[in-house]
């Protein structure tokens, strides 16, 4: 058994002892409880609380704990609506990489090697127009994002592109979280971003995958553009 095989294996066994030991402790009600003391310590020490807050969204996400959604919603409750979204957007981009670079360093080669036959057309698939299929995965979470990021991790797409493509395809669902959030004190539970507004904009969201691809189409028909 190889060494990177076996670090995968270690950090597959890490993410589900930090999932089932601080997983739990991620909830709404925690976060509501906490958010009077947390609010007067950030008032004191904003820039150090700030740069807690991302750093630790940073390793909840590269290490895929349950419970982002609740840091998310807290974040905008305790930063506000602007700060939280530089926040929360450039720390979940960071840790999602992070996750996928792990998976790709260490599981990569063994999984290719094993499955590589059958795998081939998702390589082929994501050569061609990897982009948009992470793009349209980040805008509509049909996928837990932590799949995405050990699957992608998998595949052959660069490393550049697919930080640009989920920092840009995760900011519409980050803000609808963010917004979502300010009103922390008076959701009760998840459900309860579910409000008109919140499902309209979700609802936006499922129609960016078509406008975007419709429009790749355009710019790939184009005898302009050069492959």
């Amino acid at each position: 058994m190889s060494k990177k095989l076996i670090l995968g294996l270690v950090l597959v066994a890490v993410i589900i002892y930090l999932g089932i030991n601080f997983g739990q402790h991620l909830t709404l009600e925690n976060a509501k409880a906490q958010q009077v003391a947390l609010s007067e310590y950030i008032n004191e020490n904003f820039v150090a609380a700030a740069l807690t807050y991302f750093f630790a969204y940073i390793a909840i996400t590269a290490f895929s704990v349950p419970g982002a959604a609740v840091v998310t919603l807290l974040g905008a409750a305790l930063f506000g609506f602007w700060t939280s979204l530089l926040l929360v957007s450039f720390a979940s981009t960071i840790g999602a990489t992070l996750a996928f670079l792990s998976s790709r360093f260490l599981l990569r080669d063994w999984v290719q090697s094993k499955f590589g036959s059958k795998l081939e057309t998702i390589n082929r698939g994501v050569e061609k127009d990897g982009a948009f299929y992470l793009f349209s995965l980040r805008l509509i979470p049909v996928f837990p994002f932590f799949l995405i990021n050990l699957l992608m991790g998998l595949t052959p797409i660069r490393v550049s592109k697919y930080y640009l493509v989920s920092q840009l395809g995760m900011l519409p669902g980050t803000a609808v979280y963010l917004n979502a959030g300010t009103q922390l004190a008076n959701i009760d539970s998840l459900s309860g971003i579910v409000s008109p507004t919140v499902l309209a904009s979700f609802a936006l969201l499922g129609l960016f995958p078509l406008i975007a691809k419709w429009i790749m189409g355009k710019i790939s028909r184009s005898p302009q553009v050069q492959e």
